[in-house]
């Protein structure tokens, strides 16, 4: 099976990403082709667009030791990694 362009998610708010890894996603992959801003890549599946549009209607709840933790990880991975 060969993945394209549509299997995968690509956002750059840091805030959304880290959301979604607290919903159990993980990034595949960081985009830095861009040196002012960096694009992450998520496998996508059925219920990602779901998830992302009740993370903008503020619908969501996520643990905040969680949150966070996958917030610092995110920008190690953008800074060291």
């Amino acid at each position: 099976m060969y993945l394209n362009e549509n299997d995968f998610f690509r956002h750059q708010d840091i805030c959304l990403i880290a959301t979604l890894c607290s919903y159990g996603y993980a990034v595949d992959a960081i985009d830095k082709q861009n040196p002012k801003k960096v694009v992450f890549i998520v496998k996508r599946d059925e219920k990602i667009d779901e998830i992302t549009q009740q993370y903008w209607t503020n619908e969501l709840l996520v643990e905040p030791k969680a949150f966070f933790n996958y917030l610092k990880e995110l920008k190690t991975r953008i800074y060291n990694g």
